[in-house]
C-alpha cells in the first residue's frame, strides 16, 4: 500500500489500478474464511480434496499479499524522490512502527472480535512494517544496496529449508519469525498467544525489488522503457517460476506432488507455498503483477476508474473491509439459530467451526461488501486530495 498516503501530484493509474484490483480479490479470501463452510476444516489447495473452483478462489488470492508488499516497495521509492534522505528514511521509520502497531491494535480486533486480545495475530500489515523498518536503513546507504539485498532475500531465503531448524527454542523462534515462519503460534501467557503468520524478510525481499523498480516510475522515466521492461522482467520471472516447478528442488520448502491425474497434477503445479512465501510463489505472483501494470499503463476505461478508487486509499479500504466482514458476520451468526454459549471461538469470535455456506453465497457476500465500500472509498479519496494534514500519511 502506498507508503506516504497522500496522492501524488501525478498517480500513476497503472499502479492504483494493481493495487485496487488485488485489494478487490483479497477480500474474496477474507470473506470465505468467515463464511465458507469448510474453511475452518479443510484445506482448499490440497489436490486430493478440493474442487477446482474452491482452489481458484483460493488460488487466486495468491497474488494479494505480495503484490501489496512490492507497491509498497514501489511508492516508498516515489515518495523519496520528494523527500531528502533523512527526511524519507525517517518517514519510512515511523510509518513501519505506526504499522506495526495497527496490525496489533487495530487489524487483529478487527479479525477477532476479542477485546481481551486473547489470540493476537500478525499478518501482512506486520511484514510491511518491519520492511519499512529496514528499508529507512538500507535506502541511507543507496539505492543498490536495497535492490542487492532484496534480490539476495528474494532468491536465497529458501536456503534456510534445507537445513534443519536450530534446537535451542530461541533460536527456533527467531528463526521463524524471521525466515520460515508458517503459523507459528506464540505463548505470551496461558490465555493469550499470537500468531506469527508470515515471516518477515522473505517479504522484505519483495517490498526491497518493489523499491528497486521504482526506478522506472519516477518523472521523466519514458513510459515506452518502462512498459518495455515490466514486459521483459515479467515474462522472465514467469518462466522462471515454471522452470522451477518442473525441476521441483528449489525455490519452495514442498516439493511438488505427483499424481496419476492430469487435473490434479494441474492444481498441484500451481500449489505453492505462501507461508513463508517462497522462490516460486514470488517469481509466479510477481511475474503476473508486472505484467499488469505493464499492460494497464494506457487503460483507462469504466473497471479501471472503479479499481483505481480502491487502489488509491488502501489502509482506509483494508481496515474497514475487516470490521464489516465481521459485523455481517455477527448479523448472520446470530440470524442462523446460533446463541451467545458459541461466540467464543479461536481465533474468530462469532465464527464456529462448523458454520459457513457455501461458495455462491459467498460470493454473494463479497461482492456486496466490496461494492458497498466504493462510495467511502471515493469520498475518501477525494477528501486526501484536497487536504494536506499530517495525520494523512498515516492512513
Amino acid at each position: 500500500m502506498n507508503t506516504d498516503g497522500t496522492a501524488l501530484s501525478k498517480r500513476i493509474l497503472s499502479i492504483d489500478i494493481l493495487r485496487g484490483l488485488v485489494m478487490i480479490i483479497m477480500a474474496l479470501d477474507h470473506t470465505r474464511d468467515f463464511f465458507h463452510i469448510g474453511a475452518m476444516t479443510g484445506d482448499p489447495l490440497n489436490p486430493d480434496t478440493t474442487t477446482g473452483i474452491l482452489f481458484f478462489t483460493r488460488w487466486i488470492t495468491h497474488f494479494c499479499a505480495p503484490t501489496f508488499v512490492f507497491l509498497s516497495g514501489l511508492s516508498a521509492y516515489l515518495s523519496a524522490q520528494h523527500k531528502t534522505p533523512a527526511q524519507a528514511s525517517s518517514f519510512l521509520l515511523k510509518r513501519g512502527l505506526w504499522l506495526i502497531f495497527i496490525e496489533i491494535a487495530i487489524i487483529s480486533l478487527g479479525l477477532t472480535f476479542n477485546p481481551s486480545y486473547n489470540f493476537i495475530i500478525l499478518q501482512v500489515i506486520w511484514v510491511i512494517g518491519w520492511s519499512m523498518i529496514f528499508l529507512a536503513l538500507a535506502s541511507r546507504i543507496s539505492y543498490k544496496t536495497v535492490l542487492i539485498i532484496g534480490l539476495i532475500l528474494v532468491f536465497g531465503h529458501n536456503v534456510f529449508n534445507l537445513f534443519p531448524a536450530p534446537e535451542d527454542p530461541t533460536g527456533g523462534l527467531i528463526l521463524k519469525v524471521f525466515f520460515t515462519a508458517s503459523g507459528t503460534v506464540v505463548p505470551l501467557s496461558a490465555n493469550h498467544l499470537v500468531g506469527v503468520f508470515y515471516a518477515i524478510l522473505p517479504w522484505t525481499g519483495v517490498m526491497f525489488v518493489g523499491y528497486g523498480i521504482g526506478a522506472w516510475f519516477k518523472k521523466g522515466y519514458e513510459a515506452e522503457r518502462r512498459q518495455r521492461n515490466l514486459l521483459i522482467t515479467g515474462s522472465l520471472t514467469l518462466l522462471l517460476f515454471i522452470a522451477l516447478r518442473l525441476i521441483n528442488i528449489y525455490g519452495d520448502p514442498v516439493p511438488r506432488k505427483e499424481y496419476h491425474d492430469l487435473f490434479k497434477n494441474l492444481l498441484a503445479f500451481f500449489n505453492v507455498s505462501k507461508y513463508p512465501p517462497s522462490l516460486q510463489y514470488i517469481s509466479m505472483t510477481l511475474g503476473t503483477a508486472m505484467l499488469i501494470l505493464a499492460f494497464t499503463e494506457r487503460i483507462n476505461n469504466w473497471f479501471t476508474k472503479i479499481t483505481s478508487v480502491y487502489g488509491s486509499v488502501p489502509f482506509f479500504y483494508y481496515v474497514i473491509h475487516f470490521y464489516l466482514l465481521h459485523t455481517i458476520l455477527v448479523i448472520v451468526f446470530f440470524a442462523t439459530g446460533h446463541n451467545t454459549k458459541e461466540i467464543v471461538q479461536v481465533p474468530f469470535l462469532f465464527r464456529p467451526a462448523a458454520f459457513g455456506f457455501s461458495l455462491p453465497i459467498v460470493y454473494l457476500i463479497w461482492i456486496c461488501v466490496v461494492a458497498s465500500l466504493y462510495l467511502p472509498c471515493r469520498w475518501f479519496k477525494k477528501y486526501k486530495e484536497k487536504h494536506r494534514q499530517w495525520w494523512l500519511s498515516y492512513v
